[in-house]
């Protein structure tokens, strides 16, 4: 079957687009937004994937208004319609990696949007995602991820907020191939060998790309349970990259090492703040300062895994009609929490792991800049790398 994509010269593969070289369900292709203010709370987040081997497109939109989040999920069967639209949800690429126009509807929830996402620079293709499980490859994915700035309007509960560039901030991701395993239609762990030991473990991940007008930039480091970066058989397993950019025709430094000294909320593990010390590729030293602007938001809604959609599937399964669309509303204003997802499954002292936090840069030559950010961030309870209270 041939797509509007097959009309370019751009194939990597004697096949059309429809066709992917994998059979595996695991194999999806997607995008990932996001739009935060920090005087106002607001996170915005939006995505959509495509399944090719399950002929799945499903997408989100969601927002938290200072830890409650309102989530619009929908989907729809994707061949033959390739466009990156799903219900009342749609991405417009306008000028790719400049201007790409992210639109919600009005729908039946009392969300929608209409906004310009404008890269503020390059986007950086992070190193190659590669991990296996008994000689099989389980993830293969290449990403990339960039830095904008936001305008247009977000409407929340019968409140209209004007986004307006450099007071709102944003950033993205593309990743496509194969990706860690998610049931119902992959990985159906009763009926495999027990998961074998494949060295160090990850027990925090620190992703940030960060934004301000004139300076933004994206790092991120992986460690072990005893804080140290090393190479790990992990869908994120790089131990540190990253790099600072002065706009699309300004200078990219290359980062080569960081370091963290990370604040939490007494006797928790609920993110507060930091400093993380970076050195770029002449040697030359950069320090952030981090701070937490509300609770992070919490990624059950979005409706990856299995059991956080209403009839108990995940973003790539059928959901009995297409296009189908639901939405609800869930408070994680106070965290840890307690969560039971729509299959009966019980979640204790769950964290939110996506910040927006306000991020000020110090640099060589007297650089400074103030902006936002969006921080990822993940710590198990076995990460010695910071002394907590349990």
């Amino acid at each position: 079957m041939l797509t509007p994509y097959d009309e370019f010269p751009v194939h990597q593969y004697p096949y059309p687009f429809s066709q992917i070289p994998a059979s595996d369900f695991n194999w999806d292709d997607g995008y990932y937004f996001g739009v935060y203010n920090a005087d106002a709370g607001i996170f915005l987040y939006t995505g959509m994937r495509v399944t090719p081997n399950a002929d799945m497109i499903g997408c989100y939109a969601g927002v938290t208004v200072r830890g409650h989040q309102t989530t619009v999920r929908a989907s729809r069967i994707w061949r033959p319609d390739f466009r990156t639209a799903v219900g009342p949800l749609r991405f417009e690429f306008v000028e790719p990696f400049r201007e790409i126009r992210l639109v919600l509807e009005r729908n039946d929830s009392p969300f929608a949007f209409d906004l310009r996402w404008l890269g503020l620079a390059p986007a950086h293709e992070e190193a190659h995602h590669l991990a296996r499980h008994r000689g099989r490859v389980t993830t293969d994915q290449t990403r990339y991820t960039q830095g904008g700035t936001v305008e247009g309007w977000i409407e929340i509960g019968g409140e209209r907020h004007e986004v307006r560039a450099h007071e709102w901030y944003g950033d993205r991701d593309h990743s496509w191939g194969l990706y860690e395993p998610r049931g119902p239609l992959s990985d159906p762990r009763e009926w495999l060998p027990p998961r074998e030991d494949s060295g160090p473990k990850r027990m925090l991940r620190f992703w940030l790309p960060f934004q301000a007008r004139d300076l933004s930039g994206f790092y991120h480091f992986h460690e072990d349970e005893h804080g140290r970066q090393g190479e790990l058989n992990d869908p994120f397993g790089t131990p540190f990259e990253g790099a600072i950019d002065t706009g699309f025709d300004g200078e990219r430094l290359a980062l080569v090492r960081g370091r963290h000294s990370l604040r939490f909320r007494p006797g928790s593990r609920v993110l507060e703040g930091g400093t993380v010390e970076l050195e770029d590729e002449h040697g030359r030293s950069w320090r952030q300062e981090l701070e937490v602007t509300a609770p992070a938001w919490v990624t059950f809604p979005i409706g990856y895994y299995q059991g956080n959609w209403r009839d108990g599937g995940n973003i790539h399964t059928y959901h009995g009609q297409s296009p189908y669309v639901e939405w609800d509303e869930l408070d994680f204003a106070t965290q840890p929490t307690d969560h039971t997802d729509y299959a009966g499954r019980e979640y204790r002292g769950i964290l939110g792991a996506e910040y927006a936090v306000r991020v000020r840069t110090e640099g060589p030559d007297g650089v400074s800049a103030n902006g936002l950010g969006h921080l990822e961030f993940f710590i198990h309870r076995r990460y010695r790398g910071h002394s907590l209270e349990q």
